[in-house]
């Protein structure tokens, strides 16, 4: 389906929150840190998050309004998206606690014995 190039986002403005992603762990860095600005590289030296995904991973936070900058320091976002984006990492970080040990984590795969019923909507 054709889309309107100027207009198309792939990601449609999401910032992938994941654990392990390097957007996790530097917006959760900087929430830590609140009203503390630090630069590129200091969030490598803090995070390990590899130096060359420093900048276009902020980018893509800053786009989602989790985080803002002056000049060449950052720091975490003051407004409600970001309590809602600390609120879902807090819950990401709660449900793998409370079910890292529970059947389907122990069976990754489990999605592939299911049925396939995408057929049968129509």
């Amino acid at each position: 389906m054709p889309v309107d190039f100027e207009e198309y986002s792939p990601d449609h403005g999401r910032v992938e929150l994941t654990e392990e992603t390097n957007a996790r762990t530097l917006l959760s860095f900087l929430v830590e840190h609140r009203g503390v600005g630090f630069t590129p590289a200091e969030l490598h030296e803090q995070t390990d998050v590899p130096r060359g995904s420093i900048n276009p991973t902020l980018a893509r936070l800053e786009r989602g309004g989790l985080v803002r900058h002056k000049g060449d320091y950052w720091a975490a976002a003051d407004d409600d998206r970001l309590a809602a984006a600390s609120a879902a990492i807090l819950g990401l970080q709660t449900a793998h606690e409370t079910h890292s040990d529970d059947w389907y984590a122990r069976n990754p795969n489990w999605t592939e014995n299911l049925d396939d019923r995408s057929e049968d909507e129509e």
